[in-house]
């Protein structure tokens, strides 16, 4: 298979989705079409902030500092900074990979970005305060607890199994293409 229709076999099929379902159901496809564009709009408003939050950062924040608050050596000041910073913002999940992938090209560690990725999806201040509300505190408390642990694990797992290199090469990403 050649590479370009490799590169674009994902939008090719969704595309051929949409034709095959405005044939069978023109009202879903309706539908589906509508909820896309809008999600299509909302990136194309939350990504260019983000981009140059991340221009920002490769010049405000120096690769030492990055390093020594985030790298392996870190330790528990270093997993407590990637949950703060995952836990503080708001913003849907997409927005966190760019910034994790500048994290980790800066020499932030693995579990570290991990635990930064999993917060962010899993452990929002906002998403915290509704659970409390609805599910009570202690069963946050245990959901927190948990969380924290299942991703401490998870980031230590990667970072055995997985090379850094892979990451910030994209040599992940290529392996999948």
């Amino acid at each position: 298979m050649n590479k370009t229709f490799k590169r674009f076999l994902v939008p090719i099929s969704i595309a051929l989705v949409f034709v095959v379902l405005a044939f069978i159901t023109p009202d879903t496809a309706k539908s589906a079409a509508t909820i896309s564009l809008d999600y299509f709009m909302e990136m194309v408003l939350i990504l260019p902030p983000v981009f140059i939050l991340m221009g920002l950062m490769e010049i405000w924040i120096p690769k030492d500092k990055i390093q020594k608050w985030l790298g392996n050596d870190s330790g528990i000041k270093g997993a407590a900074l990637s949950i703060a910073m995952g836990t503080l913002p708001t913003g849907p999940l997409y927005v966190a990979f760019p910034l994790a992938s500048s994290l980790l090209k800066k020499g932030a560690s693995i579990v570290n970005v991990v635990l930064f990725l999993g917060s962010w999806a899993a452990l929002k201040i906002p998403q915290l305060m509704v659970e409390v509300k609805f599910m009570g505190i202690s069963f946050t408390i245990l959901r927190f607890s948990l969380t924290l642990a299942v991703l401490t694990l998870i980031g230590l797992t990667i970072q055995l199994v997985m090379k850094k290199d892979a990451f910030v090469k994209g040599e992940v990403a290529k392996a999948n293409d």
